[in-house]
């Protein structure tokens, strides 16, 4: 799985994701620190790189749609320490390993994960 960490997570978490067995590239890596969120969410898209991040605008589904997306991750944590994220972060790795995060907003908080799917259209029901 592609990761992009976005400029607001200490880079000393790439080494730790990729030890994990994650691919992992960071904003700041690609000359993209200040850069507008529209265009870091159309460089994730385009380059098929689930976003983690900790600002909370990415959550907005008419804003930022995660329809064709590999995914966003908001990381939501009381108090932004690197020990406190990087502690979330960590528990969050066995669901991000085990699901797909297609097309999905996970909001990762301490002890819990929300995951907004889109919901795919059923067709028309069988009659018998």
């Amino acid at each position: 799985m592609k990761l992009k960490l976005d400029e607001n997570f200490d880079v000393r978490l790439v080494p730790l994701l990729r030890g994990e067995g994650f691919e992992v590239d960071t904003v700041q890596a690609e000359g993209l620190s200040g850069a507008q969120d529209e265009r870091i969410y159309h460089v994730c898209r385009d380059t098929g790189h689930v976003l983690i991040t900790l600002d909370l605008d990415f959550s907005n589904p008419i804003r930022f749609p995660v329809e064709p997306m590999e995914g966003i991750v908001i990381i939501r944590v009381r108090r932004p320490l690197l020990s406190t994220i990087r502690a979330t972060l960590l528990n969050a790795l066995p669901e991000l390993r085990s699901r797909s995060l297609k097309g999905a907003l996970w909001i990762v908080e301490p002890g819990r994960i929300r995951v907004h799917e889109t919901e795919e259209p059923t067709g028309p029901e069988e009659s018998e």
